[in-house]
């Protein structure tokens, strides 16, 4: 008995269960020849009264505006646009392996390895004579002006090396900046020549004594030159004469 009454009541409760979970289904048929429309284009709207009131314009309109036809109309466009984006990609591919090259040769400074040692030959010459701008009578103000021009110069240089270009125009730059260095170097030797003759002749004209001039001994010595000149005049008059005449010295002018 108890084992009937469960298997009664497991089947209520299964029925309602069942009933529970069954849904009804209404059909719309004016939504659906709406949704139709929208999609497809097919059918018509209805109540065509209440479209033919209040939304006539959108009645005319609604089969040609369907979205099949937006649909299709899209995928001819994309199918057309296929060689063009395989064109497109073509180009982006070949233009990322020159942008890697270029990147390459932007990062490695191979024109330093090449033309460094010329650059630093010509720095190292051009600080060895601002060095020498003092010793050679140069003054604190000339000095700085061309340890200005040095600084500017290795700006130049560290800007060269770490500007985002080319390794052939990096070479550029480092053979201009070097050009330009040397040129600065030879109007700084000049400078340093003349400054260092014009310090040796002031050395040896502050050395010299001056010798006072004694008019007196000038004379002195002019007469005597004068009298040895008369005398060896005379003696050869004398040893040259035949008797005659009475002994006077004469001096022939021309």
């Amino acid at each position: 008995m108890k084992r009937t009454m469960t298997l009664l009541a497991a089947a209520v409760l299964a029925a309602h269960a069942a009933h529970a979970q069954y849904v009804t289904y209404n059909h719309d048929s004016p939504k659906q020849n709406q949704i139709t429309v929208m999609e497809t284009g097919a059918g018509s709207l209805s109540p065509d009264l209440y479209y033919l009131l209040l939304h006539n314009k959108y009645k005319k309109t609604a089969a040609a505006k369907n979205k099949l036809s937006f649909r299709t109309l899209a995928g001819v466009n994309l199918y057309n646009q296929t060689d063009e984006a395989e064109a497109i990609d073509s180009a982006l591919v070949k233009r990322a392996g020159i942008e890697a090259l270029n990147i390459a040769d932007r990062q490695v400074d191979l024109a330093w390895l090449a033309e460094g040692d010329k650059v630093d030959g010509q720095m190292e010459r051009f600080r060895r004579n601002i060095d020498r701008i003092l010793p050679c009578g140069g003054t604190p103000d000339e000095r700085e002006r061309w340890e200005e021009y040095y600084q500017v110069y290795q700006c130049g240089i560290n800007a060269t090396k770490d500007a985002y270009m080319p390794n052939a125009q990096r070479k550029k730059e480092y053979l201009r900046i070097s050009e330009d260095v040397a040129r600065q170097n030879e109007t700084l030797v000049l400078y340093l020549a003349r400054k260092q003759n014009a310090t040796v002749t002031e050395t040896l004209l502050s050395a010299q004594e001056v010798q006072p001039i004694d008019k007196g001994s000038i004379l002195r010595n002019a007469v005597e030159r004068w009298n040895e000149s008369r005398y060896a005049v005379r003696g050869s008059q004398t040893d040259g004469d035949s008797g005659e005449g009475d002994g006077e010295e004469t001096v022939e002018r021309n």
